[in-house]
């Protein structure tokens, strides 16, 4: 491998290559601005269409200046035909993040998803893919200042760790997370192309690449599938908003511009969140049996029917006894419907009913005087008090508040301790008026559903689920019911009280039991001293777990030190860091941001929050460790391990929080204690 520019200066024609690709591309832009579409449009709805799909084309064209266009090149062996490979003998293939081409359609640029590009990232020494030659292109901002070739077909060059992939991993940053989709490997790239059909769940522990992945996964996704996907959508799920500000920056760069996000919380927003719960509330909310406690209380509405139905047209009566309207409605409660379109289906049976009297008597009714039965004042009122509307808000609400109401349908699923602690101390005149926690907004989502089908889309990436109740689960698998998902997670990095125990478990509860789980253990972000130490806690946090094995030959920059309880010293460990280029988090428990916070303010170091891209003046983040999960800088400072693991309300949730915080650097990590550090890591 070299990165020296020979004799005929090969890294001039490859800059040569990037500015006519970008001048390539700049003119498919212009086609595309230039486009008139006066005369080709029957109407003003198609002409509003077509505009549109032009101005999304305009945009997709858009060169990103600082995100390479290409990263790569392929020389293939053998000429079309051959059976081995799509490449052309002697031929080229750049490799980058959206399609390109010249003038003439000539391709000056693959997008990585293009079934050519796969032996980017799955070529090797002993698999060459009909590959003679992968080079690797290494940028600063957006110029190309160095290549790498291997040589795959060569017996005589050994494999080696790339450096300009290790450079590219180790590169400081400042500004939105880097550029990623040049530095997946053969085990991740399997992940992101397998089919659209069937589900899969990667566990992967820090630095992994697991968001890597599932971005990837959705991108590719979107460019094989695509016309299916429009129709049936995408859903990209994280923790929070601030963890998908922080990866909506990758998606151009992935050549997606558009890729709808949400956490659990905006999925269930049917209430407004004012409240929160105990632990031990949470936990009993968030097991999946409270779905059995919400499907007996609904379907507790229907009753049934002791009185005729009398149907009067004209001159004559059609009654349907009793006996017959309880016939159907056993039958509807029977097919396990959902309680809204039962309800909806109700009216029809019953006039089914009174048309099958009508055609025994002679007449000759069709469906218009079918539906009009239907619509008839004794049939809705006896839908009504048979099967009455149910409204999920206040369902839930009687069931938190009513004693009675909740031991009746907790029966049997429930014990009595746990109905307690379910339970509003205080009554609540109104659903507007009641304090609701995130976990009451996703049993409300549960009723709503067993009311009526939630809308299903075609793909969901949920990223950091080791985090999900149980429930949860169940309302992200509502999402995706005829579709399929991408689960993303680490049950090491489990921090709420009803963390994920197993995947099995997760994946039956996300209605999915048959996905394939992945298991990433090769290391790229993280360095070897750092996860060699953090790792030191998987004993007692996921036994099962496979240590993360760092591939980094930098080992980066580790140090525990013992200081004084006084913030000073944890300011100048900032300070220290801050001499290095790239972005610097100072990560500690909640409780202990606010005296933080003064001293960096004291000192005059400006911060910013997680969330807030960093910039060349501020590159200091002050992050709770609540906070911490999913997000990543090239130095790290750790605040008093032992107050991260107090925090949480057990030991083992306080040190798993401590795990995450310690496997957050890239480059380096100093851990700053007053207090004794937890055993774990001795």
């Amino acid at each position: 491998m070299s990165g020296n520019p020979m004799s005929d200066d090969p890294l001039g024609r490859e800059r040569s290559h990037l500015s006519a690709s970008r001048a390539a591309l700049r003119a498919m832009r212009e086609d595309a601005e230039s486009l008139d579409i006066k005369d080709v449009t029957a109407n003003w709805v198609n002409a509003a269409v077509l505009s549109r799909q032009i101005e999304e084309r305009i945009r997709a064209l858009a060169d990103l200046s600082h995100t390479p266009l290409f990263f790569g090149r392929l020389d293939y062996l053998h000429a079309p035909g051959a059976e081995q490979a799509e490449g052309a003998e002697g031929e080229q293939f750049y490799i980058g993040r959206r399609h390109v081409h010249d003038a003439d359609g000539d391709p000056m640029v693959i997008d990585w998803r293009a079934p050519v590009s796969q032996p980017f990232y799955r070529a090797s020494k002993t698999d060459p893919l009909d590959v003679a030659l992968r080079r690797r292109f290494g940028y600063t901002g957006g110029d190309l200042t160095a290549y790498e070739d291997e040589h795959l077909s060569d017996p005589t060059e050994s494999a080696a760790t790339s450096k300009l992939l290790q450079q590219e991993i180790e590169r400081p940053r400042v500004g939105p997370m880097r550029d990623i989709v040049a530095t997946i490997q053969p085990e991740q790239d399997e992940i992101v192309r397998s089919g659209l059909g069937g589900s899969v769940c990667v566990q992967g522990g820090p630095g992994t690449g697991k968001t890597a992945v599932g971005l990837h996964r959705v991108a590719y996704l979107l460019y094989a599938h695509r016309d299916r996907l429009a129709r049936t959508g995408t859903l990209v799920i994280g923790p929070n908003s601030s963890f998908l500000h922080y990866i909506e920056q990758v998606l151009p760069a992935l050549g997606e511009l558009e890729v709808k996000q949400a956490t659990v919380d905006d999925l269930v927003a049917h209430v407004e969140v004012r409240g929160t719960d105990d632990a031990p509330a949470a936990i009993v909310k968030g097991d999946a049996r409270m779905a059995d406690v919400l499907r007996s209380a609904v379907y507790s509405h229907v009753t049934l029917p002791t009185e005729p139905v009398m149907v009067v047209r004209g001159s004559r009566r059609w009654r349907v006894p009793a006996y017959e309207l309880e016939v159907i409605v056993r039958e509807l409660l029977d097919r396990g419907i959902r309680y809204g379109a039962a309800r909806e289906a109700l009216p029809q049976r019953i006039a089914h009913a009174v048309l099958v009297q009508m055609e025994r008597s002679g007449e000759a009714p069709d469906d218009r005087v079918q539906d009009s039965v239907a619509r008839n004042a004794a049939v809705k009122a006896a839908v009504k008090a048979v099967w009455p509307p149910v409204d999920p808000a206040k369902l839930v609400l009687r069931l938190l508040t009513d004693a009675d109401f909740l031991a009746v349908h907790a029966a049997g699923i429930l014990d009595e301790d746990e109905q307690k602690e379910i339970l509003w101390a205080k009554p609540v005149r109104s659903v507007k008026a009641a304090k609701w926690s995130a976990a009451d907004a996703v049993l409300i989502d549960e009723t709503t559903d067993l009311v009526q089908r939630t809308h299903s889309l075609g793909h969901v990436v949920l990223d950091e689920a080791q985090d999900l109740s149980p429930m949860q689960y169940r309302a992200v698998g509502r999402r995706c019911t005829t579709g399929s998902a991408t689960v993303l997670g680490d049950l090491a990095q489990g921090t709420t009280p009803w963390a994920t125990r197993s995947w099995d478990e997760a994946l039956a509860h996300l209605g999915k039991p048959d996905a394939v789980v992945e298991e990433l253990t090769a290391g790229f972000r993280v360095p070897t001293d750092v996860i060699t130490y953090a790792s030191r806690l998987l004993p007692h946090i996921a036994p099962g777990l496979t240590p993360v094995a760092s591939v980094r030959e930098n080992p980066g920059f580790f140090d525990v030190r013992p200081i004084s309880d006084d913030a000073g010293e944890v300011v100048a460990a900032c300070e220290e860091l801050l001499r290095n280029e790239g972005s610097t988090g100072l990560i500690a428990a909640d409780t202990r941001i606010p005296a933080l916070a003064e001293a960096l303010g004291e000192a005059g170091i400006g911060y910013l929050s997680p969330g807030e891209e960093t910039t060349h003046e501020t590159r200091l983040t002050l992050v709770p460790a609540s906070l911490a999960k999913g997000l990543e800088y090239d130095y790290v400072v750790l605040d008093e391990p032992r107050a991260v693991v107090d925090a949480e309300p057990d030991e083992r949730t306080g040190l798993r929080r401590l795990y995450v915080a310690l496997t957050r650097a890239v480059s380096g990590l100093i851990v700053v204690h007053a207090a004794a550090l937890p055993g774990e890591l001795a």
